[in-house]
């Protein structure tokens, strides 16, 4: 009874370290992830500047829909999985830290720095009590001088990456990406890509369940059902 009233105490602090030097919190946070419907990205610079996000839509009925992709500014965007609410307070510090950049510098934020204030907030709140960590992962790309796309985790780990997958089964995703995975892609061969890993984590979603963004030097599209169709017909 005794070891197990100590392994509560390391689980429930999250200033505290367990005698092998974990952190129980932002394990659980991590799990919060894996949890979360999958997200793909995608990043290219050979043939086009671009970034490609895929989503499954969560729709539990007619009214309400949960939002995955997000818009921060003209030249980024990002997609998350984990908790959506914590997510949503993210992004709109991130949109705010880019507005401004824009104001005092005169200049777009880089994707670089944008990424970075996001994965330090995430870090801060892995050092106090009476926080938790942000259960929430965040892909976010965007173009500056080439296209770039950053991985943010819980703890505040943050990563640069050519095609990433977050969410469940991410691991499997992510093998099928090292594979498939070429710079040479043109923009239809990217959305199709990112549409069959999506089926690697959940193989049963459908194509009017897919949601997919591309972000360009022309700015952001989303692609209707029929779009999409299309592209991978």
């Amino acid at each position: 009874m005794e070891m197990m009233s100590e392994n509560m105490g390391y689980d429930r602090a999250i200033t505290t370290f367990s005698p092998d030097g974990r952190l129980f919190q932002v394990e659980y946070a991590r799990e919060a992830v894996k949890k979360g419907s999958s997200v793909v990205s995608i990043c290219l610079n050979k043939k086009e500047k671009m970034i490609v996000f895929c989503t499954r839509k969560r729709q539990s009925n007619i009214v309400l829909s949960i939002e995955k992709i997000f818009k921060i500014d003209e030249h980024i965007a990002a997609a998350s999985a984990g908790l959506i609410a914590d997510a949503r307070l993210l992004i709109e510090e991130a949109r705010v830290k880019s507005q401004q950049n824009q104001i005092l510098y005169d200049e777009p934020i880089s994707v670089f720095s944008l990424a970075k204030s996001i994965a330090d907030k995430k870090q801060v709140y892995t050092q106090y009590a009476g926080v938790r960590p942000y259960g929430v992962s965040l892909l976010i790309g965007g173009i500056n001088h080439e296209a770039v796309l950053y991985e943010t985790d819980p703890s505040g780990f943050m990563m640069q990456a050519k095609a990433r997958a977050i969410g469940q089964n991410a691991d499997k995703v992510n093998e099928f990406l090292e594979k498939e995975y070429k710079e040479d892609l043109d923009i239809n061969s990217a959305i199709k890509l990112a549409v069959n890993a999506m089926k690697k984590s959940e193989e049963k979603t459908k194509i009017e369940e897919t949601n997919v963004w591309t972000l360009t030097e022309k700015g952001i599209n989303e692609y209707s059902t029929d779009e999409l169709k299309k592209i991978l017909d």
